[in-house]
């Protein structure tokens, strides 16, 4: 049986993450996403560089069926402006019936095209 997974990731805008949030939905590789407000990341960059940067970002949250993870991760490789995006999937331990059952039923709306 398919299983709800979240899939977190940050991007530099709203208006950014809202239109790849758009795209992402029209490839009914996931039926919801939630765009967060802005936060600010401290990371090392450039790679082996050891130098701590900073910047202002937005999480997107995105949840799908693990069997389309990997159709949704390339999805979002095909319009992310990182060099290096985050994209983790994060397991659900429980989820009502009611709730994943819409999502199921969105995501294969796209299989039937």
């Amino acid at each position: 049986m398919d299983e709800l997974i979240l899939v977190y990731t940050t991007w530099e805008n709203a208006k950014q993450a809202k239109e790849a949030g758009r795209k992402l939905l029209k490839t009914r590789t996931c039926a919801c996403v939630n765009v967060l407000p802005q936060l600010y990341p401290l990371f090392w960059w450039p790679p082996k560089q050891n130098i701590i940067d900073e910047s202002k970002e937005v999480v997107m949250i995105i949840k799908t069926l693990k069997s389309k993870f990997e159709d949704l991760e390339k999805e979002i490789y095909k319009i992310h402006p990182y060099e290096v995006p985050c994209i983790i999937a994060i397991p659900t331990y429980k989820v009502n019936k009611a709730y994943f059952d819409w999502i199921k039923v969105e995501i294969e709306m796209g299989e039937e095209k």
